[in-house]
């Protein structure tokens, strides 16, 4: 199927028609990623810092990026002036260095902080102790060109359907419980970003604000 039908039968399946839809475009052409935003799609998510910064250069610039991979500190500088959101925030390291480079930047960086869920050890994120510290702690009070919006989590990979409800469940039980404590002024807790091809009805019936598709859209990665 083409990349609009392939749109159209994916929108039709969505539980939640506000969760919103964040095209996984990472290792597709220009030309693909140009199809879906003449489709009205604006959301596209990248996680190598140097393709992003080639079709960033290439692409409108309306288009809203977000990075959804492992982001290594010494990266951050090179999206800084127009990365849209940073889903996988897992260390204070990390959200310092993203204060640090969004202020030489002139801008606030929205960011949501990624949250263990899964029973995999390839998979990254903070777990629930590991998060109310960073919330906590004086440093990030302080940071002044950080937005933390929300939290992100990956599930297990399996065809366990229950697995990975549980998983769902339990990091929108973290959110809420997030939500209900005092927070420091950078913090303003709105997306759940949970759900990719194989997984995001489940995702979006637990709460999930935002899911990443890639492969439903674009098809099979082209890996070089």
């Amino acid at each position: 199927m083409s990349i609009k039908e392939n749109l159209l039968s994916l929108k039709n399946t969505f539980v939640n028609p506000a969760c919103l839809l964040v095209a996984v475009s990472k290792t597709h052409p220009v030309d693909a990623i140009r199809e879906a935003y003449e489709l009205g799609v604006r959301d596209f998510g990248e996680n190598k810092v140097q393709e992003l910064e080639e079709k960033q250069a290439a692409l409108p610039k309306d288009i809203r990026w977000h990075f959804i991979g492992h982001l290594q500190s010494n990266k951050v500088k090179y999206i800084a002036p127009f990365i849209y959101l940073i889903h996988g925030v897992d260390s204070l390291k990390l959200l310092t260095e993203i204060n640090k480079q969004a202020e030489k930047a002139d801008r606030v960086i929205h960011c949501l902080l990624q949250v263990y869920i899964a029973k995999e050890e390839s998979k990254f994120g903070l777990d629930e102790k590991e998060l109310e510290e960073l919330v906590q702690s004086e440093a990030v009070k302080n940071m002044k060109n950080i937005k933390v919006v929300g939290l992100m989590g990956m599930a297990t990979f399996t065809d366990n359907e229950e697995i990975v409800r549980q998983e769902f469940r339990y990091l929108k039980s973290i959110f809420d419980k997030l939500k209900n404590k005092a927070l420091p002024p950078n913090f303003d807790l709105k997306e759940i970003s949970m759900g990719m091809s194989g997984d995001f009805i489940i995702a979006q019936e637990e709460g999930s604000t935002m899911v990443r598709i890639g492969t439903a859209i674009f098809g099979e990665r082209e890996y070089k």
